[in-house]
């Protein structure tokens, strides 16, 4: 039996399935890490015009895993130095992020250098 890295996850099962989903290609767009997880935000009622933050995001935020900008047109989630830390560990465990599914994500982070060499020449 072999001993691997058993270190704890900075985040919960359902962080980790919310990330997912955010860095998950969406049609036929690849998300970047850089450009934040955008936000909805409430059209009506007392907190119109305020970012909805899911359960997960706000146990993120709680954390201090990301940072919340409102500067925008539409609210966003960028990751602090902590979170990214935990991000590349979270992408580099293949039993929490399927390596071909996220490999732009891989190679944003630095994980996985192959195709960063086709894209510099």
């Amino acid at each position: 039996m072999t001993t691997t890295d058993t270190q704890p996850s900075e985040f919960t099962p359902n962080e980790r399935a919310y990330i997912r989903s955010e860095l998950d290609q969406v049609f036929s767009t690849f998300p970047t890490v850089a450009d934040g997880i955008q936000l909805r935000t409430w059209r009506t009622g007392a907190r119109k015009d305020q970012p909805k933050l899911p359960p997960a995001a706000q146990s993120l935020l709680a954390r201090d895993l990301v940072r919340l900008d409102t500067s925008g047109r539409l609210p966003r989630l960028f990751l602090t130095a902590a979170g990214l830390a935990g991000l590349r560990r979270m992408f580099a465990d293949k039993r929490l992020a399927d390596p071909q599914k996220f490999a732009h994500v891989r190679r944003e982070l630095g994980i996985d250098q192959r195709g960063r060499a086709d894209a510099a020449e």
